[in-house]
């Protein structure tokens, strides 16, 4: 099921719920979130769907820090966004945080998806996704399943194409972070913005 779809009170109500799984004789069992299981477990099923509903209300809240304030107020709320939308990726995937002129979130998408090791983005449909958004200024980021947060030079080039793409209709890219487990990196630290 689609979490984005349901309301944030379904949501809450989902994650508050009885935690309970049908038993072999038909009846219900209470499960505690704190037992292991193995993942074939109907116990195993339902405490992942909690961790689902969780995870989701999460990014929902961090998403509205981001919009109410510019995010490098607050760059915490957007590191933490970016570990919890990519935590147990296999594969890479490029997002764009498009930013109003005061840096406050517009709206994050996943503009492409790859294989475990790269992805394909085109610097022309990051242009237009900007232009659509009315945007003043985005961050980049994409993962690295690896673990490995040091970037390659295809990044620096990318962020450098992007940068100068943008530049022509006057959009700022303030940063380009790689996200390796729980682990970012930040172009705009490194001094390669």
């Amino acid at each position: 099921m689609n979490m984005s779809a349901l309301s944030r009170a379904d949501l809450v109500s989902e994650l508050l719920s009885p935690l309970a799984y049908p038993s072999a004789s038909g009846a219900s069992h209470i499960c505690s979130p704190t037992i292991s299981v193995a993942r074939d477990d109907p116990k195993a099923s339902l405490l992942a769907r909690r961790l689902d509903v969780a995870r989701e209300l999460l990014l929902r809240d961090l998403r509205e820090q981001m919009r109410s304030a510019p995010i490098m107020s607050s760059p915490q709320a957007l590191r933490d966004w970016l570990r919890l939308h990519c935590a147990g990726l296999e594969h890479e995937v490029f997002l764009v945080i498009y930013l109003d002129t005061h840096h406050r979130l517009i709206e994050a998408e996943e503009l492409f998806r790859g294989t475990l090791t790269q992805t394909s983005v085109y610097p022309r449909e990051v242009v237009k996704g900007a232009l659509a958004r009315n945007a003043a200024a985005l961050a980049i980021a994409h993962n690295h399943p690896s673990g490995e947060t040091e970037p390659s030079r295809a990044d620096e080039l990318l962020t450098h194409n992007l940068k100068s793409a943008l530049s022509l209709v006057d959009v700022r890219v303030i940063d380009h972070f790689i996200v390796a487990g729980d682990q970012i990196l930040s172009f705009a630290e490194r001094g390669l913005v």
